[in-house]
C-alpha cells in the first residue's frame, strides 16, 4: 500500500513534479505533469504522445521521481501502448480535468504511462 502522506498529497493536488533522466544528457529533468490516481496506481499522459521528451526519456531510463505536496517517491514506470488501455486512461483524464482541457492540452492519445505507488 502506498504511503498515506503521499496519497493525501496526490488527492489534494492537480499536478506532480516528474523528474526523469535525460536520455542523451544523463541529467535530471523536472517538469510538472497532470496525473490520475486509481488506488495505488498513477497514470501519466504525455502531452505529445510518443514524441514527448519525458516519454522518450522514460523509455530509456524507466526510473522516475515524483514530488507532490512535500512528499517524494522514486518509482519504475510501465509504458502503455495498447490503444484500448490508452483510451481508458484518456477517459480518466477527461473525468478529472474536463474534456475541453484534455482536448486542448493533449493533442495525441497514443501512449500513456503507469506508475505503481507500492
Amino acid at each position: 500500500m502506498a504511503d498515506e502522506e503521499l496519497i493525501e498529497a496526490l488527492d489534494s493536488n492537480r499536478e506532480v513534479e516528474l523528474t526523469v533522466t535525460g536520455r542523451t544528457s544523463g541529467r535530471e529533468i523536472t517538469i510538472p505533469v497532470w496525473f490520475v490516481r486509481e488506488g495505488d496506481t498513477l497514470y501519466l499522459l504525455p502531452v505529445y504522445g510518443p514524441d514527448s521528451d519525458w516519454y522518450k526519456n522514460v523509455l530509456k531510463t524507466p526510473t522516475i521521481r515524483l514530488s507532490v505536496g512535500g512528499t517524494q517517491i522514486s518509482a519504475h514506470v510501465n509504458p502503455i501502448t495498447d490503444p484500448t488501455e490508452v483510451a481508458q486512461i484518456v477517459d480518466k483524464f477527461r473525468a478529472k480535468y474536463g474534456a475541453d482541457d484534455v482536448a486542448a492540452y493533449y493533442p495525441k492519445h497514443d501512449v500513456a504511462v503507469e506508475v505503481l505507488l507500492t
